[in-house]
């Protein structure tokens, strides 16, 4: 008996259902496009898809639930940005069939780049980051309407920390409309019931900061400045496994922070940012960059520099594509920046320690937890104390001095000393 021919099947994903459709390596229709419930699709895929097949679908809300379950049962399940099939295939006509078909067609003919399939701990991270911006714009959003009505009735508001308990009375007491108080009354009510659950977020991230496979990266991230927690865990989610970015070039593009360029002929213009990317990365870049310019010295004489040249939001975005090639530089040669100031970064590292009690329930002081740090960097061997919120902090010794160097230790004590060059 013959094995079954190769066929090129496309799936195109939607809530309820999937439109499922397959040519062969000649590009004819072997299996016309036929509308199958989501519900059933599972039965339907082990009944009629061959183990020779291969399958394409485009990324969307199902995409990672559907290539799970087809992996085992074809040859190949590959994975395809719209976007880019937009760019390929784009038609003034357009239906489910249509879409289905050209996909297949596409597929066969080898021209569909296929994008990255995240393992699993990847796309939980994601899950976790977009879950958390998710309850921080809810929150947002009832903090800005609050103060809309502070500006709407040209009412000054207390010192302070605006929504802390402490002001709530004085919220209460304020000269407005029955409606207007009662809508006072629930923004705080969501505030208060979010700020809870965004906290139970963050220490779940804090908890996965401190695990493999995120903690060996997280040291050489949070060294950065302008770089936390919640920054470094956000950029290891966008970014997944580094090693797919040949160079800091293709990072930049991956983020959108990389500028448009129009080149024809005589001409040759360069305009903004492209903003095809992943949101998250680019988004989390700018406010650590906005972060760096303020607290280092070389960043901050960078952005200085750009601002006069160019203006403030174009020059925060040059010194978020610059930081991001920074990162690219010390996730990829496991190095230490170039710029590092060994006490920042031991602050760094005790802000780190000290978040959710990651250092206590490691079994560590804080003091330890930021010597542990330091000598995965391989740097800080002789600090003995550090200055930390107003108090000294006396460190433990380095391990790295103490013990008899391993091969190992030598190596990663050589790969901590390598210099970070900014692109």
């Amino acid at each position: 008996m013959s094995e079954p021919m190769r066929r090129y099947v496309a799936l195109d994903l939607h809530k309820s259902y999937i439109v499922a459709g397959a040519v062969d390596g000649q590009q004819r229709v072997v299996l016309k496009p036929r509308r199958v419930p989501f519900a059933k699709f599972q039965d339907w895929a082990k009944k009629h898809l061959h183990p020779t097949d291969a399958v394409v679908v485009e990324a969307g809300t199902n995409a990672w639930f559907v290539h799970d379950r087809l992996e085992p049962l074809v040859d190949q399940v590959v994975v395809v940005h719209p976007y880019h099939v937009k760019l390929i295939a784009a038609s003034m006509v357009k239906t489910d069939k249509l879409d289905t078909l050209v996909l297949a067609h596409l597929l066969a003919a080898n021209i569909l780049p296929a994008i990255w399939v995240p393992p699993t701990h990847v796309r939980e991270l994601r899950a976790l980051v977009a879950h958390r911006q998710r309850l921080v714009r809810q929150r947002s959003a009832a903090k800005n309407r609050l103060h809309s009505v502070l500006h709407r009735h040209s009412i000054t508001p207390p010192q302070g920390n605006l929504f802390s308990q402490a002001n709530r009375t004085w919220w209460a007491t304020l000269t407005v409309s029955s409606a207007e108080r009662l809508r006072i009354r629930q923004d705080l009510a969501i505030m208060d019931y979010l700020s809870p659950l965004i906290a139970e977020v963050e220490a779940q991230l804090a908890q996965l900061s401190t695990a493999e496979p995120w903690a060996d990266q997280m040291t050489f991230l949070i060294q950065l400045p302008g770089v936390g927690l919640i920054s470094a865990m956000t950029i290891l989610a966008a970014v997944g496994d580094i090693t797919r970015f040949p160079t800091p070039k293709n990072l930049v593009g991956y983020s959108g922070l990389g500028a448009r360029v129009h080149i024809s002929g005589q001409s040759r213009r360069k305009g903004g940012i492209t903003k095809q990317g992943r949101r998250e990365l680019r988004t989390v870049m700018i406010e650590s960059a906005w972060s760096a310019v303020r607290a280092h010295p070389a960043w901050k004489a960078q952005f200085a520099r750009l601002e006069r040249r160019i203006g403030a939001q174009k020059a925060i975005v040059a010194i978020a594509r610059k930081l991001l090639v920074v990162v690219w530089h010390v996730l990829t040669a496991r190095a230490v920046d170039r710029q590092a100031e060994t006490e920042t970064v031991a602050r760094s590292f005790m802000t780190w320690g000290a978040r959710h009690g990651l250092a206590r329930n490691l079994e560590l002081s804080r003091a330890q937890f930021v010597r542990q740090q330091l000598d995965r960097l391989g740097i800080g061997h002789s600090l003995q104390t550090f200055k930390y919120c107003g108090r000294i902090y006396k460190l433990p010794p380095s391990e790295l001095i103490l013990t008899q160097p391993s091969e190992e230790n030598t190596g990663q004590a050589a790969m901590g000393a390598e210099e970070v060059v900014y692109a």
